[in-house]
C-alpha cells in the first residue's frame, strides 16, 4: 500500500482523536474512528500481524507512561488543572444541603397555598412546605394530606378530611 494512504490514516486518526478530546465530549464515533484509523495505519506499516501487535502494544505502553508522567510533573500538572473543576461548595460559603426530616409530617392534613400541578406549596399547621401530588391537579385552598416522604420530596393527595 502506498505511503501516502498510510500517513493519511495516521494523521486522520490523530485529528479525530483530537476532535474527540477537545470538541466533542464523551466517547463517541470520532474517538472510535480515530482509534481504528490509527491502529489500521500502524498495521499497514508493518510486514506481519505479530509485528503490528508489538508496535500497537508498544505505542500504548509509551502513551500510558507519557500520560502518567504528565500528571506527576509540576509543569504539565498545571495544564491538567485547566481541564478540571476545582471550586468547592462548602458550608462556610453558605452552601448547605437540606436535611430530610419531613417524616414527622407524614399523615398530616393541610391546605394547598398554590395550585398543585403537580408541584406547589402547602400549609401544614403554619409551616409552608414544597409538595408534589401523585400526578393530578389540586386547586388553591383544597385540603391535602401527606401520604409519602421520599428524602426531601413530600407527596400529597386531596383529602376528604377538613
Amino acid at each position: 500500500m502506498s505511503q501516502g494512504i498510510i500517513i493519511m490514516l495516521i494523521l486522520t486518526g490523530i485529528a479525530l482523536l483530537a476532535i474527540e478530546v477537545f470538541v466533542i465530549p464523551g466517547f463517541g464515533v470520532s474517538g472510535i474512528l480515530g482509534m481504528a484509523s490509527l491502529v489500521t495505519g500502524i498495521f499497514l506499516v508493518t510486514d506481519s500481524l505479530l509485528e503490528g501487535l508489538i508496535y500497537t502494544a508498544g505505542s500504548l505502553i509509551v502513551l500510558s507512561i507519557i500520560i502518567y508522567l504528565s500528571f506527576r510533573l509540576p509543569r504539565t500538572r498545571r495544564l491538567w488543572k485547566k481541564f478540571s473543576l476545582s471550586t468547592r461548595q462548602t458550608s462556610k460559603e453558605g452552601y448547605v444541603a437540606p436535611k430530610p426530616q419531613y417524616e414527622k409530617y407524614l399523615g398530616q392534613v393541610g391546605i394547598s397555598l398554590t395550585q398543585l400541578r403537580p408541584a406547589g406549596t402547602g400549609n401544614f399547621d403554619g409551616v409552608h412546605l414544597d409538595v408534589v401530588t401523585e400526578g393530578g391537579f389540586i386547586g388553591i385552598g383544597t385540603p391535602i394530606k401527606i401520604i409519602g416522604v421520599e428524602g426531601t420530596r413530600i407527596i400529597v393527595r386531596e383529602s376528604s378530611d377538613s
